[in-house]
Formats: structure tokens, sequence, C-alpha cells
């Protein structure tokens, strides 16, 4: 038997806005943008190159979805972004105008930078 976790949900305002944060900013993939509803989308993205997890982006729907938008993990890191190429991910994103809250830093696991999504939401860029 082989399981694996397909997508995680991330809690957003807007479809379009979060497709063009995603998709310009960090320079993901937009993989499916599927209609369902008058008000609701199938969204994923991910990383370039990523055979993986794919993110979600879940439109919130309800007051207690909505609260939860852009602090889904109570102010901790939420999502771990692997590079193989820490410091061109890190100047590129930069110049993109990702938000970096703590400078990049060495530790045993590699080189860590963590940013903020444009909703807040905590990220490690690790490399």
């Amino acid at each position: 038997m082989s399981q694996h976790i397909s997508n995680i949900s991330l809690i957003v305002d807007d479809y379009d806005e979060a497709i063009s944060y995603f998709t310009q900013k960090l320079q993901f993939t937009l993989i499916e943008d599927t209609v369902l509803s008058e008000t609701k989308r199938w969204v994923r993205v991910a990383p370039p190159g990523s055979k993986g997890t794919a993110l979600l982006l879940a439109k919130g729907s309800t007051e207690e979805q909505l609260r939860r938008v852009g602090n889904q993990t109570g102010g901790r890191v939420f999502l771990f972004l692997q590079s193989d190429d820490f410091w061109k991910d890190y100047n590129r994103m930069l110049k993109a105008g990702v938000v970096f809250i703590r400078n990049p830093v060495v530790e045993s696991y590699g080189t860590v930078a963590v940013f903020k999504d444009l909703y807040g939401n905590l990220w490690d860029l690790v490399g």
C-alpha cells in the first residue's frame, strides 16, 4: 500500500488574488482552476518542478473560515518551501516583493529564512 498527501488547503480571501501572488511572486505553477459553482472553484498551485503535494487555494465561505485567513496555525510557520538554490530563490523573491520577516540564518538542516504570504501565513524558505 502506498499513500501520500496530495493537497493542503490554504484558506484565501480571493481566488484570483491568490493565484496572482503564487504564480507571479513565488513562481508557482497553476495546476488546475476549475469552476465548481457560482462561488466555488478547485484551484491548485505548486512550486515549479514539484511532483508532490500541491496547495489547494480554498476561498473562505463562512465567518469562521474568513477569520482563519492568514493565520491558519496561530502564528507558527505553516508551510516549508524547499529550494535547491536558496540564494537564487531568496534574491528573486525579494526582488518580486515577497516580505521576509526573518533574515537568512544557517541551521544544521540548511539555510532558512521566514517570509509571509499575501495573507500573512508564515513560510520557511529552506535550502
